[in-house]
């Protein structure tokens, strides 16, 4: 499994303390049983996503993300299960992660659709799902962090409730991917588990990286970001978008979620 490890980023000692003193921090060694899992489905309502030539992004993310639901429900009876979404509906960036913080969940997982922009050679071919968690990143790897952070712009106050960020200012990815991720060790062993199950399947593997994404910034649990598939390729559209496609990929997300919590459960002493 391999983990793509980009540059460290600098900023300056103000605007890293400007960030820390904005965060919620959470001890980092504090483990706690896996009793409640976030489930986001990407985008939604006025947000479509990424479209492919049959269907928006928001569509096969909500659909997952209930099958998921569902699956937990039926193989992990101990867990509840919230969702973000459960309709076509919008909800700002900062709220999904600011519902998970508030029922102090365990574990944050948001579903997503990748695509390659229009212009981008061999876009209808590629192919492969990859995990994300928050994290820094060099600025010329953001594309899908520029992407996913896009939606920020449909958000009425997104500039008072990011702090200052900017999705359209590169320079704010400097400072977004500095806040400081207690958590980024489980995020990590999260998302190799999710991409093990992934290329077990078949899948081609496009590893665990870390990105400068708003909706994982402030979480105070492991978190990550999982990209499922191209839907800028016709191949994996039809993949994503079919009940077979769907069945598979909700079970390679159960099972590395069920790992995550066998794992996580094991090293506990009360």
């Amino acid at each position: 499994m391999r983990i793509v490890r980009p540059k460290w980023l600098f900023c300056t000692a103000a605007c890293f303390l400007l960030f820390l003193t904005s965060y919620r921090t959470n001890p980092a060694g504090s483990q706690r049983k896996i009793r409640t899992i976030v489930i986001d489905a990407g985008h939604g309502g006025r947000d479509g996503g990424s479209s492919g030539v049959r269907n928006k992004e928001k569509d096969i993310a909500l659909k997952v993300a209930l099958g998921l639901g569902k699956a937990l429900e039926e193989k992990m009876p101990d867990v509840k299960v919230v969702y973000t979404r459960t309709t076509d509906v919008f909800i700002d960036l900062y709220d999904r992660i600011g519902l998970a913080n508030r029922i102090k969940a365990d574990i944050f997982i948001s579903i997503h659709c990748n695509s390659l922009p229009l212009n981008k050679p061999g876009r209808a071919s590629f192919r492969g799902a990859e995990t994300l968690l928050s994290g820094s990143g060099r600025l010329g790897e953001q594309d899908v962090a520029l992407r996913e952070n896009a939606s920020l712009l449909l958000e009425k106050d997104y500039k008072e409730n990011y702090d200052g960020f900017d999705p359209r200012d590169p320079q704010s990815y400097i400072i977004l991917s500095l806040m400081k991720n207690n958590f980024r060790k489980q995020s990590i062993n999260l998302g190799v588990l999710i991409q093990d199950q992934f290329r077990q399947s078949g899948r081609i593997d496009r590893g665990v990286r870390e990105q400068s994404l708003a909706v994982l910034a402030r979480a105070g649990m492991p978190a990550v970001l999982c990209e499922i598939g191209y839907i800028s390729s016709p191949e994996e559209e039809n993949y994503m978008s079919s009940e077979s496609g769907q069945k598979e990929l909700v079970a390679n997300l159960l099972n590395g979620l069920q790992q995550y919590k066998i794992q996580s459960e094991q090293y506990r002493t009360d």
